[in-house]
């Protein structure tokens, strides 16, 4: 019984992200954009995923580095020290040089990850529905006699 919930939640977890996939991706874009345009402005959780999302992913901004300059910490600070593409060595100068800084955006890389982390879930959901989902078949350790398939002589 308590299988045949586990699968059955699986299951509609799958069945809804898929349905609602896209909505999903529109959803994390809007909430990127606003936690770039809030961002260390109240120091907050949002702006400690975007820095933990653009050090992990080795990224910087929603499509690219660019949607920094439009946001009010690029005009006090510049880029964001969580952009550098060397976190080790990344000085105050290096953070107004799009040089120095990852250009691609994470809002791509983030949609990408997720994707293909969704399709390996799939598969251990299917693997673990041909295990609970009874077969048809009957049970082999029962059978007693086996005729051959195949005649020995032709």
């Amino acid at each position: 019984m308590l299988l045949s919930l586990i699968f059955l939640i699986v299951l509609v977890a799958a069945v809804v992200g898929f349905v609602f996939r896209h909505e999903i991706k529109t959803n994390f874009e809007s909430n990127l954009n606003l936690a770039l345009r809030d961002y260390n402005v109240t120091a907050d959780r949002h702006s400690e995923a975007v820095d933990t999302i653009q050090r992990t992913l080795h990224c910087c901004g929603v499509q690219n580095y660019s949607d920094w300059e439009r946001t009010e910490y690029f005009t006090q600070k510049g880029i964001p020290q969580s952009c550098c593409k060397s976190q080790d060595d990344c000085s105050v100068e290096d953070l107004k040089d799009p040089s120095k800084v990852n250009k691609e955006g994470c809002f791509f890389l983030v949609t990408s990850t997720m994707e293909s982390k969704m399709s390996v879930v799939a598969g251990i959901s299917f693997g673990i529905a041909c295990f609970q989902v009874k077969s048809p078949l009957p049970d082999i350790s029962r059978v007693t006699s086996v005729s051959p398939c195949v005649s020995r002589n032709g």
